[in-house]
């Protein structure tokens, strides 16, 4: 489900969301970031590194506008003066007070990496291979003399196939260096759905360059004009292979209709959130079947996977419209293709041709991006994406002490504690339920800050003058850890963000939630503020990610992260009830221009937020009973709890990015997420004396926990 489709440095992911996602990240199927931003690509500050993290309170009184009835609108009220302070940045999508947070970690990080990439004997092993990673990213000048001449080999490779029986090696070992791209399908290891404890085998849909099927799909007009502008983009990536124009336009049309019949048999993204459509375990004889052209022996040799005795096939149908291609395509079709999908994995790591073309389709046009972030910024995201362990541990050893990660591993058990609580008080779910809700409650794991063991990068050859190899090497490197964990138990220590993260996630099937170090910073965890505040901020992104485990998706998951139902059916009938109730409320919200949110694909989400600010609100009520709280700011206690719940989300998005969201994003919008919560919330209208009949007093308010 998760994929990055620009390429290289363009795109954030997802997951995603601690608000915001990580590059070259490869999540879990299930794993559930707090909160997606394309937002982290800069900031609108001097070129200048950081050598220290700066201060910002979790709650900020000159971000309000108390001009702003908070009854009507209290996004407005909370966050209307920091977006008039902070205009989106020219490189950025969407600015918000997490993507600040995380222009500041990188400017940090940039300062580290400049200092580990100064050659010098008393330089550590991993300040080594990241400050020598860090200088062959800078060598721009030796990126731009090397051109196209890196995709050689592989090009060359593609031009000697013989017949389309030479596909399946070719794919074996292109797709250890492309990982994450999923070129024609994606082959990769995951944890049994019917068994988390081992890993095992995964065949999934893909061999799409534009974000999501739906956009092959959708016939309004702005979905056809952003198809057109996509073959011009493939023509012209075409033309940088070599090609000429004429021939590289009847190229990029072959290659749309081979990509809009394969969208057509995936699943979209609200299908994809039931796990069971997702769930197909099947002996390798058995997925030859559905695909009797490709050779998956050859396949399996090639990529080194070893005796596979189950693979789950995720999307069976995807499989069949790829038999019906691959019989359809001539030999030369598929070559065509596979150049494309090459061209398009590696544009971001070539010269500058490639890098604009690349930015100017899936950043300017597809996001709004008005400007290439700078070089530093690129690659200092490369460096945490390829070896973010690594960074990671020099990161922490600057920023993350023990005294924070105690603070935050205190207030996730309160946030626990008021979950059991409130699970136990449900009128609405059997004894039975309750009982297995809070086994599995019980179960889940809390990881802060960044992982109990680190990741060994070793191996991998680092060079300080070549960029390309590097990434290359460090992408195989990444692609065959993973694989090599097929037919092993599942590592539960691993971690699927790096330490300087500003994000946080829940996985089901770990049943873990997990806070790196980056996220755990001000002005969102803000050790020199009262409670209130953080308890609305961190306590409730807290809540969200356990509110996760219990979810549309997560709540078809044990405590052991096995698919497996442990609901009554009158609890689940219950549970869909209400969860439709938040759906339908949502779904009620524009996007953008016309384009209404879809409270399907939020829902999780959405419920992840309610669930999330409740829970962090009693837990915050039960850390500081008997106490005699302030007033302070011009706020009560309480009044200053909910300010910092919403001021997490204060920012701005570019309408591209809006656009592209209400098709992809499985978050609502940031004022949706912040007033969608409070209205149905009646301990915040109690709080800001709201009245039935106002804007932030849900006519029919949706409750779950």
């Amino acid at each position: 489900m998760w994929t990055d489709i620009s390429g290289g440095w363009f795109l954030i992911t997802a997951v995603n969301h601690s608000r915001s996602t990580i590059a070259d990240v490869k999540p879990s199927r299930f794993a559930i970031p707090l909160l997606f931003t394309t937002a982290a690509f800069g900031q609108s500050t001097p070129d200048t590194p950081l050598f220290s993290l700066p201060y910002s309170p979790s709650l900020n009184p000159a971000s309000m506008d108390r001009s702003v009835d908070p009854c009507t609108d209290f996004y407005r009220y909370s966050c209307s003066a920091w977006i008039n302070d902070n205009p989106i940045p020219p490189d950025q999508s969407r600015w918000d007070v997490y993507a600040k947070l995380e222009a500041d970690n990188e400017r940090f990080l940039w300062g580290l990496l400049q200092e580990a990439s100064k050659p010098a004997a008393n330089r550590s092993v991993v300040e080594t291979e990241i400050g020598d990673f860090f200088n062959a990213c800078m060598d721009e000048a030796g990126v731009e003399r090397t051109g196209s001449a890196p995709l050689k080999p592989s090009l060359d490779e593609i031009g000697a196939l013989k017949s389309k029986n030479d596909l399946a090696g070719y794919l074996g070992r292109q797709h250890l260096a492309i990982y994450g791209d999923h070129m024609l399908f994606g082959f990769d290891s995951g944890q049994d759905y019917a068994d988390a404890s081992r890993v095992i085998a995964f065949a999934e849909a893909g061999g799409l360059g534009l974000p999501d099927r739906d956009y092959y799909t959708k016939t309004d007009a702005k979905s056809v004009e952003t198809r057109q502008k996509y073959v011009e983009h493939v023509a012209k990536m075409l033309e940088l292979l070599g090609e000429s124009a004429a021939q590289a336009k009847t190229h990029a049309d072959m290659i749309m209709d081979i990509e809009t019949q394969l969208a057509k048999a995936s699943l979209t993204r609200v299908e994809q959130r039931d796990p069971h459509n997702l769930f197909h375990k099947m002996k390798p004889s058995q997925l030859e079947g559905l695909t009797p052209l490709f050779r998956w022996p050859d396949y399996f040799a090639s990529a080194k996977v070893g005796d596979l005795a189950v693979i789950n096939v995720s999307e069976p149908a995807f499989y069949k419209a790829l038999e019906i291609q691959l019989k359809a395509r001539s030999l030369d079709d598929w070559k065509t293709y596979l150049r494309w999908h090459l061209v398009h994995a590696k544009a971001a790591y070539l010269s500058t041709p490639f890098v604009n073309a690349n930015f100017d389709f899936y950043s300017k046009y597809l996001r709004g991006i008005e400007q290439m972030p700078p070089r530093w910024k690129r690659c200092v995201r490369q460096v945490d994406g390829d070896l973010g362990e690594a960074l990671g541990q020099v990161f922490v050893a600057k920023t993350f002490g023990p005294d924070t990660k105690q603070r935050a591993l205190t207030m996730t058990k309160q946030v626990e504690s008021a979950m059991e609580r409130e699970i136990q008080q449900l009128p609405w779910m059997s004894e039975e339920t309750k009982k297995r809700a809070i086994q599995k409650l019980h179960m889940v794991v809390n990881k802060i800050g960044y992982p109990d063991k680190w990741r060994d990068y070793s191996s991998i050859k680092i060079s300080r003058d070549d960029f390309y190899g590097n990434v290359e090497r460090a992408t195989i490197f990444e692609s065959r850890r993973e694989l090599n964990k097929i037919g092993k138990p599942v590592d539960r220590t691993e971690w699927q963000m790096t330490p300087p993260t500003v994000n946080a996630y829940y996985d089901p099937q770990m049943n873990d939630i997990n806070f790196p170090a980056g996220v755990l910073q001000p002005p969102l965890f803000d050790p020199k503020s009262d409670d209130a505040p953080n308890y609305g901020d961190t306590g409730a992104t807290m809540g969200h990610e356990l509110t996760h485990a219990f979810d549309d998706e997560g709540r078809q998951f044990d405590g052991s992260g096995n698919l497996k139902d442990w609901w009554t059916k009158k609890d689940a009938q219950e549970f869909e009830q209400r969860a439709k109730c938040v759906s339908d409320q949502y779904s009620r919200y524009t996007v953008v221009d016309d384009i209404k949110l879809n409270g399907k694909l939020t829902l999780g989400e959405d419920l992840a937020d309610l669930g999330g600010t409740l829970l962090a609100y009693l837990a915050w009520k039960e850390a500081t009973k008997g106490q005699d709280l302030q007033s302070k700011d011009g706020l009560t206690p309480d009044q200053r709890f909910f300010v910092g719940m919403a001021q997490w989300a204060c920012g701005s998005e570019r309408a591209e990015i809006k656009r592209m969201n209400a098709i992809t994003n499985p978050h609502s919008p940031l004022e949706d997420r912040v007033n969608g919560v409070v209205s149905n919330m009646p301990e915040f209208q109690k709080a800001f004396s709201c009245k039935v009949g106002q804007p932030m007093v849900h006519e029919h308010m949706c409750k779950i926990w």
